[in-house]
């Protein structure tokens, strides 16, 4: 009773109830601010939602890097839409919204309306949730399907729905065509049914409907990479392997900057309060209830394992972020307990904060006049499409015999499918790897085979003299046609060549 009048006397009564009984509004309102916000920024897409737009006009079952689910996304919002910022961006609102019913349905199932309200507003105060309903990555896929996955196998487990299997099957393999970190889900479910004898029938029919999706969804990615030496296989295996021996400081570095990530990204009070708890459960796992078990498995155990990582090699920022969403239907269960309540409280508060702030970032960095300093986190989103419309205006002042047929860049990927973006005519681009090797999808699709005897404006942020002979020497002629200083950095400088008549490809190097 104490704990009940505590919880009653703590919590923001009136801000639940809302959610619990306008939970529709909620999730229209935060999409309706979502999308104008996509709209009104004046953002740039970054290097990685260009890469991946350019995907989009090639579909295929898999990509040099990543599944598919990416690349057709954007393909189906820019048929419906066309070719803009916001409009490659709008289907992580889609899948935004569509994340945080499953994940108020989850919390609601497992506890009650109560928690699931709670579960909401700790999300909503986190940037990460912001950030992903904003940059069109493979974030925004893996999240949503990853959440749909935890419904129906919750479901499944202890609603006894057999054709919750199914569903939640479904939910991973489109996880997995978004991100093969998705393979996590039914590593864990098994660890969570072998955990306890009592659960292990389910492999013998239950599991294995759930696999059938996931299978099916593997196989043509399975299938495409046999055809093309492995390449994602391979891509994936480099974040794992490192020949660089890292001394004890540098590890801990590298540990420290990944944990200052989820600070940001999850907020400091929030953070601290998931990996208190994450810890804490994990030393009492078999003593927990049955649904609290099968969220730390699925979530926290994950969690801090990538931790731990974190100190062991580099790790992105990102690749945790599935594994809070578990832990955060804990810290709800348990806040509507009466634990924890004090800290969440000015948790919220940080958090509301740091979030109103990630909103109003393009107006500040513009107002304090703060742009391409150290403190603007906004430094990638800007003047790419600047950069490309002064090189496109270099090419409208040539006029050569003959229109160059197409486009050749060697410097970063990001480079090539910035200009085939922003271009007005989004031309198709090629990219010039000097290795040799296969380090992008650009190498996978291969070079202009068929614009030998065309001509090509080659765009590149190396002087001349850095130009491989290899490269000059497939053209008949290299000349200079213009430069452009970048404007995010102003000792950097585009050229712009007309390479004339291509002999062969590739170069031989």
């Amino acid at each position: 009773m104490l704990t009940e009048l505590k919880t009653k006397k703590l919590m923001p009564n009136k801000t639940i109830q809302f959610i619990n009984n306008h939970l529709i509004l909620v999730l229209a309102s935060l999409f309706f601010i979502r999308t104008t916000y996509l709209f009104v920024n004046g953002l740039d897409l970054i290097g990685d939602e260009t890469y991946y737009w350019d995907w989009s006009r090639q579909l295929d079952w898999c990509y040099y890097s990543k599944p598919p689910m990416i690349a057709w996304l954007m393909r189906l919002s820019t048929e419906l839409g066309g070719h803009t910022t916001a409009i490659v961006r709008l289907p992580s609102v889609f899948l935004g919204t569509l994340f945080l019913a499953y994940f108020y349905a989850t919390t609601k199932a497992i506890y009650n309306a109560q928690a699931a309200a709670l579960a909401l507003l700790i999300l909503l105060a986190t940037p990460i949730n912001l950030i992903a309903n904003f940059i069109m990555t493979i974030d925004a896929p893996l999240y949503c399907f990853w959440m749909m996955s935890l419904y129906y196998l919750h479901k499944a487990l202890f609603n006894n729905s057999l054709h919750s299997w199914l569903w939640a099957g479904i939910a991973t393999g489109l996880a997995l065509l978004s991100k093969q970190a998705a393979l996590l889900l039914p590593v864990m479910l098994a660890a969570y049914l072998l955990s306890d004898k009592q659960r292990q029938h389910l492999f013998k029919r239950e599991f294995l409907l759930y696999l059938l999706p996931i299978i099916i969804c593997a196989i043509p990615i399975i299938l495409w990479n046999q055809q093309h030496d492995w390449v994602m296989f391979g891509h994936s295996k480099g974040h794992f392997v490192t020949e660089e021996k890292l001394t004890l400081l540098k590890r801990l570095e590298q540990g420290a900057t990944f944990l200052l990530y989820q600070l940001l990204l999850i907020t400091p009070v929030v953070t601290a309060l998931l990996l208190i708890n994450s810890f804490k459960y994990c030393l009492k796992l078999k003593q927990l209830p049955e649904q609290d078990q099968f969220l730390v498995w699925m979530g926290p155990i994950l969690l801090l394992g990538i931790i731990a990582l974190g100190f062991i090699q580099k790790v992105q920022g990102n690749w945790s972020m599935p594994f809070y969403f578990s832990g955060i239907i804990l810290l709800s269960g348990q806040w509507q307990k009466g634990q924890w309540q004090k800290s969440l409280k000015y948790g919220l508060m940080l958090g509301y904060f740091m979030v109103t702030l990630t909103y109003a970032l393009p107006v500040l960095i513009q107002a304090f006049n703060l742009q391409n300093t150290p403190v603007d986190p906004t430094f990638r989103f800007r003047h790419t499409q600047e950069l490309i419309s002064s090189i496109d205006a270099e090419r409208k002042k040539v006029t050569p015999t003959e229109k160059p047929a197409f486009f050749l860049t060697l410097g970063h990927r990001y480079l090539a499918s910035q200009l085939a973006f922003y271009l007005p005519d989004h031309p198709q681009v090629f990219r010039y790897e000097p290795t040799g090797e296969v380090v992008s999808q650009y190498e996978v699709w291969g070079g202009p085979v068929d614009y030998i005897g065309k001509s090509a404006y080659f765009v590149t942020e190396l002087n001349e003299k850095a130009i491989p002979a290899e490269l000059k020497a497939i053209f008949s002629s290299f000349r200079k046609v213009g430069e452009v200083v970048n404007p995010s950095n102003k000792n950097s400088v585009y050229s712009l060549y007309i390479a004339e008549n291509l002999k062969a490809w590739p170069p031989k190097i």
